[in-house]
């Protein structure tokens, strides 16, 4: 039989009467020209008292897997498309954005920073995480297990989540599903507020992770830190919605800056598509002034918390954004069901 990526051709000699035998080279596709991986390099396996990671662009969506490490720092300042951390003990881990999970088995006294689509821890013990994850984080069979709101920026970070699919507004952080409750006993809490991401990862010591320029203070953070499922501190809040435009992101994180230095709080924010019926359960008499902006993409919604936040959040829209349509809860009386149709609404559409 013949080789099945060759053929033979005859062709007539010189003479007329002589024939030559012809190989052809085999037909190259796209998948032979692909650089082949080495599973090598989205691996670290065995490692203890090391400082280890990846910079940015060496993952680049790939997945990637830690096992069996033992009083380590590691940093993967990439996007992946999914990470498992098996059996390890005093760790502390940077996780760049991933585009679908994250899961921890069988680990125990470790520390992360975390970005993901999907949360999951099982039979760990004594783990702190500081996340934003798209959906709700999941336990089980784990105990003291601690969380707080993602706080970490480096300048490709940006690019990173939009390459893994994830919005820096789209944070369940502290909205914990306990897959293996047991009575009386509570095997997760939130960390306090005044926590440092530094207390649980340090910066990289090594000179090639120094590269990458880190920022660790909330201010600078790629996702807005929210207090999440933490108690409100007033009955007064504020729902505030951005409509889909170039400066989107950026009108949102003004306003943001704006409310918090006057000692507000961002208790969370959403960023989810709209139907015109989805506008007039959550804007009702205003619907009709929004309608056509629907259609141009996403909408941004941020709550913020505190005496006067109607007030206050009106004052700024007026002065910063008087060219730009925004929605702004009309009262205080109005807030509170403004802020419940539109997060009941997204919540529905987030799980759907």
């Amino acid at each position: 039989m013949g080789c099945l990526f060759s053929k033979k051709s005859k062709r007539k000699g010189k003479d007329g009467d002589s024939e030559q035998t012809q190989t052809e080279e085999p037909k190259q596709y796209s998948w032979d020209k692909r650089e082949k991986v080495d599973p090598k390099d989205y691996m670290f396996t065995g490692l203890k008292d090391q400082t280890v990671g990846r910079l940015p662009g060496k993952v680049a969506g790939q997945q990637f897997a830690i096992q069996d490490c033992e009083n380590c720092n590691i940093y993967i300042f990439d996007h992946s498309a999914t990470i498992t951390i098996d059996d390890c003990t005093n760790c502390r881990i940077f996780l760049g954005p991933i585009k679908g999970s994250v899961f921890f088995r069988d680990c125990k006294d470790c520390k992360c920073v975390v970005a993901c689509q999907q949360f999951r821890t099982r039979d760990c013990r004594k783990l702190e995480a500081f996340l934003c994850c798209a959906t709700q984080p999941i336990i089980e069979s784990s105990t003291g297990v601690k969380f707080a709101c993602f706080q970490y920026y480096y300048p490709e970070l940006a690019f990173q989540f939009k390459d893994a699919g994830l919005s820096i507004f789209n944070n369940n952080w502290s909205n914990i599903h306990d897959f293996t409750p047991v009575s009386g006993e509570n095997n997760w809490n939130l960390l306090p507020e005044d926590v440092s991401v530094l207390d649980a990862v340090p910066l990289p010591d090594s000179e090639e992770l120094k590269a990458v320029r880190v920022a660790t203070d909330p201010n600078k953070s790629i996702i807005p830190v929210t207090r999440g499922q933490r108690p409100k501190k007033s009955d007064e809040s504020c729902l505030v919605v951005f409509f889909a435009g170039d400066y989107t992101t950026a009108n949102a994180r003004k306003l943001i800056d704006e409310m918090t230095d006057k000692g507000f709080l961002l208790v969370q924010t959403k960023e989810v598509t709209m139907k015109p019926e989805d506008a007039n359960r959550v804007f009702k008499e205003k619907a009709e002034d929004f309608m056509s902006l629907l259609e141009q993409g996403p909408v941004v919604a941020l709550e913020f918390n505190g005496n006067g936040a109607v007030e206050g959040c009106q004052s700024i829209v007026n002065e910063v954004f008087s060219g730009t349509k925004v929605f702004v809860s009309q009262s205080p009386a109005s807030a509170s069901g403004d802020v419940d149709n539109f997060y009941n609404f997204a919540d529905m559409q987030m799980g759907m």
